[in-house]
């Protein structure tokens, strides 16, 4: 029932604003944070990010703990080949969707998707409290809860620009996926326990990443239009990938499996 080796793949889509290019860019650091301290929506809008990455995260956990107690849900899906393919496709359809189409789509159906999402998310993680104890899902959670948020902290606040960071965790994270795909084959529970460090590395410094970046896209709305609460809802869905990856990652370390 282990459903974890292929979130990797699931999750390679990173946050795409290609559709914002017609904003203005920054010279420097000392500039850009200049930028960020005069954009009066920033705050709300980051508000938003952070209101719908939880609730997406509470979602989730909701949707595992019900299916993992359904034995009919269970058998369905693992049970089917094809239903957990449909589900994996469906995952990496509407990351890439919502990421490619943000734009295009209006605020309302890009907040279904990424509902949606958190849904399907949460069905295939039902096997965490069928392979894990509750009680070392819980601890991990917290442990996770509180990484991220010193990482999100340090990457809100921090002068210095973490581009390059987020360039080599980015290509490290291919390297990963790699990996991972090679173990699926290999099936070494070492090598599994070995990339799951290096997963714990890769999405620490993400988050620092991908928060700042979120912040400095955030700064570039000058209100909170439509089209600036869907930057903010790809950062939570940035964020929100961010924190179910180093939370599998975890797990994977800290987990205590069921006799």
């Amino acid at each position: 029932m282990r459903i974890f080796a292929n979130r990797n793949i699931i999750n390679i889509k990173r946050m795409n604003y290609k559709d914002y290019e017609e904003m203005p860019s920054w010279n420097g650091s000392m500039e850009r944070m200049q930028q960020l301290e005069r954009s009066a929506a920033m705050p709300k809008l980051l508000t938003k990010v952070y209101t719908w990455m939880t609730l997406a995260l509470v979602i989730t956990g909701l949707t595992a703990l019900i299916v993992s107690r359904n034995p009919s849900l269970l058998a369905l899906l693992y049970g089917n080949t094809w239903v957990m393919i449909g589900l994996v496709v469906a995952e990496l359809a509407i990351v890439i969707g919502v990421s490619a189409a943000i734009s295009r789509l209006s605020l309302a159906t890009a907040t279904l998707l990424f509902i949606l999402y958190s849904v399907i998310t949460g069905a295939m993680f039902s096997s965490i409290f069928i392979i894990y104890t509750g009680a070392s899902v819980a601890k991990v959670f917290f442990i996770t809860a509180g990484t991220f948020g010193v990482m999100a902290f340090i990457g809100t606040t921090t002068k210095k620009d973490l581009s390059s960071i987020g360039r080599i965790a980015f290509m490290a994270l291919i390297g990963l996926i790699i990996a991972t795909l090679v173990n699926l084959f290999v099936k070494s529970s070492m090598f599994d326990l070995i990339l799951s460090y290096i997963g714990v590395v890769i999405f620490v410094a993400l988050t620092a990443y991908d928060t700042q970046k979120i912040k400095e896209m955030l700064a570039l709305q000058t209100d909170l239009g439509e089209g600036a609460q869907k930057v903010a809802l790809l950062g939570a869905l940035t964020l929100y990938l961010d924190f179910i990856n180093l939370f599998i990652h975890l797990l994977r370390i800290l987990g205590d499996q069921r006799s």
